[in-house]
């Protein structure tokens, strides 16, 4: 010990942001843990580094008895790591550990007696080693909590990477500067294998503070990985002109995703396809080929969900707004498609939108629909208040909103009430439309 690990302490406290004061005292817990396996040590001691030239000293109780107020209580036993690797002087060990600190200022100075270590001695041997082992460790430290202080504040951040392996499920990816992270096969497209080398874009998943440093989780397969896509690929995106509000992502098959414009003039479904579909099929390239449908937003319920079932082609939406169920009508060339295949089409519709979604054909809807009731009048009578006026086949009002201005939704633009011929009505009929009507 001397002077120079005064000086490799304050230069690892500019360059590693390690705080010199806290690493002497490692270094003093280390070096007595050290002390307390030489054969000659006392039950209660102490080191002391001197800051100025870097000797260091033990101090060692020699009292018969500890004062109770010196007496510090804890929780539990500690053992720094560099102590633990410390190399005995002794392979006998009989000394019990110490559960318990001391506040030295309570003890009687003629109580403790100063022996000064021999550099050149065994001990001093031992305390050099030691010393190395508690600065590497620190230094491990250090990187690994600026590291993990990197990387925790940018979960969900799209990163490059390079792949150095593939093992146990999980391929490595290094990032640069020394950090490493896993992208699991579970968070992966499925069929997709990456070769030792290649780049590879994912965006950060996860941050774990293990106990050999922090562990970065890379995904490829989660909906974050749609959105930061178009963020780089769709100018728009990136500059918030344009918003995706929801995503549905089966990775590797297909994925749909909702856009909505902040600005007057924007098209956000344009934007994000871009010329002769250029933007999109560098999304869909770097998936490895996944079907990417681009929905535009909207308020309506109805509306949306006719949309986000993009490509089939819908006739009519029921809505119910308290338990969140659309029934959704579909000519029966269409049904096939609304479906899709296993059931992907509708699926990833129902979670774009939030709903649950029951797709019917026309034919098998009409085949079950009870026929509606009227109270003998020519025409449809049905009261303005803002909601589509058309009345359905069931001969229910259409619960969607009319568009601002029109008595119809965009469903029912142009809706014409049908006539119904004038029937004996039996003298409970009037009071059955009216509930109809409720």
């Amino acid at each position: 010990m001397s002077r120079e690990i005064i000086d490799a302490v304050y230069m690892l406290e500019q360059e590693k942001g390690i705080s010199g004061e806290d690493l002497l005292t490692a270094l003093e817990d280390a070096l007595l843990a050290a002390y307390r396996k030489t054969p000659d040590a006392v039950p209660f001691a102490r080191v002391e580094i001197d800051r100025d030239n870097g000797t260091f000293q033990i101090h060692q109780f020699v009292g018969d008895e500890l004062p109770m107020e010196a007496i510090i209580l804890k929780d539990e036993p500690e053992l720094d790591e560099a102590a633990a690797e410390a190399p005995p002087a002794d392979e006998d060990d009989d000394e019990d550990d110490i559960d318990f600190d001391i506040d030295w200022s309570q003890v009687p100075t003629s109580d403790i007696e100063t022996v000064p270590i021999n550099p050149s001695g065994e001990f001093g041997r031992i305390a050099a080693q030691t010393a190395k082992q508690v600065i590497l460790q620190r230094i491990r430290e250090a990187e690994r909590g600026i590291m993990y202080d990197e990387y925790i504040d940018r979960v969900g951040e799209l990163i490059n990477g390079t792949v150095q392996s593939q093992e146990r499920g999980v391929t490595v990816v290094e990032l640069g500067r020394g950090a490493e992270a896993i992208l699991p096969n579970s968070e992966g497209i499925p069929g997709e294998r990456h070769d030792h080398g290649a780049r590879v874009k994912a965006v950060i998943l996860e941050v774990r503070n293990g106990t050999k440093g922090p562990q970065i989780v890379l995904s490829r397969g989660s909906e974050e990985m749609i959105r930061r896509l178009f963020e780089l690929e769709v100018p728009e995106v990136g500059d918030g002109l344009v918003i995706i509000k929801s995503v549905a992502r089966e990775p590797g098959y297909r994925s749909k995703i909702a856009v909505e414009s902040t600005v007057q003039g924007v098209d956000p479904v344009g934007a994000c396809v871009g010329p002769r579909g250029s933007r999109v099929r560098m999304v869909v390239s770097e998936l490895r080929g996944e079907k990417i449908d681009i929905i535009p937003w909207n308020d309506e319920p109805a509306r949306f969900i006719a949309k986000a079932l993009s490509p089939a082609r819908v006739k009519e939406v029921l809505v119910d707004d308290e338990s969140m169920q659309a029934t959704v009508i579909v000519p029966e060339d269409n049904l096939a498609l609304a479906i899709g295949r296993e059931g992907q089409n509708a699926r990833l519709a129902a979670r774009l939108t939030g709903w649950r979604i029951d797709i019917r054909s026309a034919a098998e809807y009409d085949a079950n629909a009870p026929e509606p009731s009227s109270g003998g009048s020519g025409d449809v009578q049905v009261e303005n208040d803002g909601r589509c006026q058309a009345v359905l086949k069931t001969g229910k009002r259409c619960p969607n909103a009319a568009e601002p201005g029109e008595s119809f939704c965009s469903l029912h633009e142009g809706w014409v009430a049908p006539e119904v011929e004038d029937e004996p009505e039996e003298p409970e009929a009037p009071a059955a439309a009216e509930a109809d009507d409720e």
